[in-house]
């Protein structure tokens, strides 16, 4: 019993291990806009959102293709854009500490091929 919870958190470990460098991989290198708001997204985000933006989250759902509109105001002001339907109902996200060139790379990161 004990084997085998070693092998399925091994199975974990490498299953995660390969989503995260399945998401690194799938952006272009050569735009540094996007490079940076990968970086900006790994370092600010992945504590709620998923480690591949195109997955929902622990706490937040899929963001992948988001608006600039809807990450500068959830970002910039932790409040949805007028009119916007949430994917879910909880107000958990506050506003962070990025600056409006911060979202801007973070919302390339998010629209990436």
């Amino acid at each position: 019993m004990r084997r085998l919870r070693s092998v399925l958190l091994a199975a974990a470990l490498g299953a995660a291990c390969l989503e995260f460098w399945s998401a690194c991989k799938k952006q272009e290198a050569s735009d540094p806009l996007v490079t940076r708001g990968r970086g900006l997204y790994l370092s600010n985000c992945i504590s709620c959102h998923n480690v591949n933006p195109a997955r929902a989250g622990s706490l937040g759902p899929d963001i992948k293709g988001s608006s600039l509109e809807l990450v500068q105001a959830r970002v910039l002001r932790g409040e949805y854009p007028p009119g916007y339907a949430p994917k879910r109902p909880t107000k958990i996200m506050v506003k962070l500490p990025l600056t409006e060139v911060d979202v801007k790379a973070v919302h390339a990161y998010l629209n990436a091929p």
